[in-house]
């Protein structure tokens, strides 16, 4: 697949059939996403790669919390600014109404929205999933390598016919996580992300992107 094919037929996917990921094509993956860059080559990811009966166990624990109300773990780490400022407000406002009205799920219907949320959790039906931790003692800057290595993932298994969804909201279930893969101590989970062929049958609106001007500056001197 051509590298910009890849990088636009990317998105985030939240339904997927139960056809198994074949284990080569995760293992073609993660080994060629190691060569992810990272600065002074520190390579901060620690990934577990879950299929089968470990990851059908998580996802029943994390659906027991789900339905009994269970409370979010405490967050081990800020995933948006208390207080967004524009355009990022207006943005995630946009995706939200996008998502939710492409499921006919009105503004107000909280209920509805709280059930399409916990999906999540389901890992949205995907067979395989990634879990990606990040040494705790380490700083924004390895955090944004994280993200380079987990975009370099997503872009290889589009390679491989596959489609995936990052998902920040496995962190608010960490402690379900860590009970399944027993990471060390000193590695915190960033997020998780789910693996597998799309149900296209689904046909979810894709969210669009803000003009090249609002987000790209060009300084070349061309009048």
């Amino acid at each position: 697949m051509d590298v910009y094919e890849a990088v636009t037929s990317r998105r985030a996917v939240r339904a997927f059939t139960d056809r198994p990921v074949p284990r080569p094509a995760l293992e073609r993956v993660v080994s060629a996403a190691a060569w992810a860059p990272s600065a002074s080559n520190l390579q901060p990811w620690h990934a577990y790669v879950l299929t089968g009966d470990p990851l059908a166990e998580l996802k029943k624990r994390a659906g027991e919390r789900v339905a009994t109300g269970d409370p979010w773990d405490e967050p081990e780490y800020e995933m948006y600014p208390p207080a967004l400022k524009s355009p990022y407000r207006e943005r995630r406002s946009a995706f939200g109404e996008q998502r939710y009205g492409a499921l006919g799920i009105a503004h107000e219907d909280i209920e509805a929205r709280q059930r399409a949320a916990s999906a999540n959790w389901d890992a949205f039906g995907a067979p395989a999933a990634l879990f990606c931790y990040i040494d705790r003692d380490l700083g924004p800057a390895q955090w944004s390598d994280v993200g380079m290595y987990l975009q370099t993932v997503m872009l290889l298994l589009r390679a491989e016919g596959l489609h995936s969804c990052t998902q920040m909201a496995w962190a608010k279930y960490h402690r379900s996580v860590a009970e399944v893969l027993s990471p060390p101590d000193e590695l915190i989970l960033f997020c998780g992300m789910s693996i597998g062929f799309e149900d296209v049958t689904a046909n979810p609106a894709r969210t669009g992107r803000a003009p090249l001007d609002e987000t790209v500056t060009f300084v070349d001197g061309v009048s």
